[in-house]
């Protein structure tokens, strides 16, 4: 059996392989037939020179080429959307309906198309002038970018067609994506469709380039290459953090998101005002998706009480009533299982769940574990141990100054939810717990649950370590999310017909000015 073909350098060409891997269907635990390569040494090195060659073409190439490639791009996406979706679901078990055809696919194309205006406006360089001193800024291009994709989000996050993407090309440098194995199928689909798109809007042959899976050291190799430019990856964090070793000790720039257990904190007033809704609310959150969101809800705090009680007791029968839904793969099941023996080691109690699941091929029952303030500050590094899926921990604390003490423990996240009463009687409590809050995650949210994240120019999906590797960027949210994928360029004294146009003193776009010691 052949296997599939690497796009490089502008060509589908056979492999320089060390080997084969075939997806698999999670529904059905079956092998998909087609098999694919891992690739070598030689597949990035012939990879990494077209990239350096791109990056030097793209200096001379203006950046409405770029913006009519992304716009281009989506076109071709949503004239191949049935077939996506059909090799996305056979890959993941993820719903065609809404999830992939009607939620996932859209958001997809409309990343590269608010990608597209970026790049044309140039919203994300951010110019500064200082016209005394004749010195001038603004960010620009990095280099070449390598793509690590997540399993869980097949097309959004995809490394040849997600949220990372799109940034990385519209910032004006050219991109290695490496297919995520879950969903090699999906990602070649993907592809094609980018590689028509450079054909019809002439942008260099190594601008987008497509490898599906190499080994450890190969990887690692790859992204400490001196003409990478920097890295993005999504997924585990065992991974990711040997990737960032790597590139740390070669200096080179990686952003990761890794894991994140989402703290949900439900204050009395709240919880005794509707528990039941609240309980409503939370189940759809944390079972959406069989929990397999970066956003999931996977720690609830509350106050003990009997409020609380009765919060935990109808969560335990909405998520045994609930169906079982399907992970990812073989991989998510196992991991999920370790991590609920991780927690019920430490003395979490079993609610419901943690057995097999009755649900279609790899899926663990719905799953709730309790335990209480002081159990967890006794050993908050492993009650914080990440079980990404349809899983989630309730910590009770006895008392307001218990949550604070709790909160204070947290590691980093992307999100931390507070739920209050609006009649006021939670203001004080959520006065002391919202500032600590704040500084552990990246988004915080009132009254609303995590799980969605918006295409916002004002998101953060981000936030302090382990959530990500930077607390000072986003993976979600244009023109921001452009900046991980940039150097800050400064001019000084240069010559006004050298200077970019975004630094000439006839440019109309957003700019800051120093004049006379003012900012205008």
């Amino acid at each position: 059996m052949s296997t599939e073909p690497v796009l490089i350098a502008g060509t589908w060409r056979e492999a320089d392989s060390t080997g084969t891997f075939q997806a698999e269907n999670p529904a059905t635990k079956e092998a998909i037939p087609t098999e694919f390569p891992v690739s070598s040494w030689r597949d990035c090195e012939l990879a990494l020179a077209s990239a350096a060659e791109a990056f030097v073409a793209l200096r001379s190439i203006p950046e409405e080429q770029i913006a009519r490639f992304l716009e281009c791009y989506a076109e071709k996406i949503e004239e191949r959307a049935e077939e996506l979706v059909e090799i996305a679901h056979q890959e993941t078990a993820l719903p065609k309906s809404p999830r992939l055809a009607d939620v996932e696919l859209p958001r997809t194309t409309g990343q590269l198309r608010q990608a597209a205006a970026a790049a044309r406006t140039a919203n994300w360089t951010h110019p500064v002038i200082d016209s005394a001193n004749n010195i001038r800024s603004c960010y620009g291009s990095i280099g070449p970018v390598c793509v690590f994709g997540p399993n869980n989000f097949p097309f959004a996050f995809n490394s040849i067609a997600g949220g990372d993407f799109a940034a990385a090309i519209a910032a004006g440098n050219p991109v290695i994506a490496k297919a995520n194995s879950s969903h090699p199928g999906t990602t070649k689909v993907f592809g094609e469709a980018a590689h028509e798109a450079l054909q019809e809007t002439g942008l260099p042959a190594g601008m987008v380039q497509l490898i599906y899976r190499t080994s450890h050291s190969t990887g690692e190799q790859l992204i400490t290459d001196d003409r990478v430019g920097a890295t993005g990856y999504t997924g585990s964090r065992n991974a990711g953090l040997a990737l960032k070793k790597a590139a740390d000790l070669a200096g080179k720039p990686i952003y990761l998101e890794l894991s994140s257990v989402n703290p949900v904190i439900f204050l009395p007033s709240i919880l005794e005002e509707k528990a039941e809704a609240l309980a409503e609310e939370f189940t759809g959150s944390c079972l959406m998706g069989t929990g397999q969101f970066c956003t999931n809800p996977g720690m609830v705090l509350l106050i003990e009480g009997e409020d609380a009680e009765k919060f935990i007791s109808t969560v335990k029968e909405k998520f045994e009533s609930a169906a079982t839904g399907t992970l990812l793969s073989g991989s998510v099941e196992k991991t999920l299982h370790q991590s609920h023996k991780t927690l019920t080691s430490a003395g979490a109690e079993v609610c419901c769940g943690t057995s097999e699941g009755s649900g279609n091929g790899y899926c663990v029952a719905n799953t709730l574990l309790r335990t209480d303030g002081a159990s967890f500050l006794r050993n908050p590094e492993t009650f914080q141990t990440e079980a990404f899926g349809n899983s989630s921990l309730v910590v009770t604390a006895a008392s307001i100054d218990e949550a604070v003490e709790v909160i204070e423990s947290l590691e980093g996240n992307l999100t931390g939810c507070i739920y209050s009463s609006e009649t006021g009687e939670d203001d004080a409590s959520y006065d002391r717990i919202a500032p600590v809050l704040r500084q552990k995650v990246g988004r915080l949210l009132n009254d609303k649950m995590p799980t969605g994240v918006a295409v916002s120019p004002a998101m953060n999906h981000g936030g302090p370590y382990p959530a990500t590797g930077h607390p000072g960027f986003t993976a979600v949210g244009i023109p921001a999310s452009l900046l991980r994928f940039a150097m800050l360029q400064s001019y000084d004294n240069v010559r006004a017909d050298r200077l970019p146009s975004v630094l000439q003193d006839d440019y109309d776009g957003p700019t800051q000015r120093l004049i006379d010691g003012r900012w205008v």
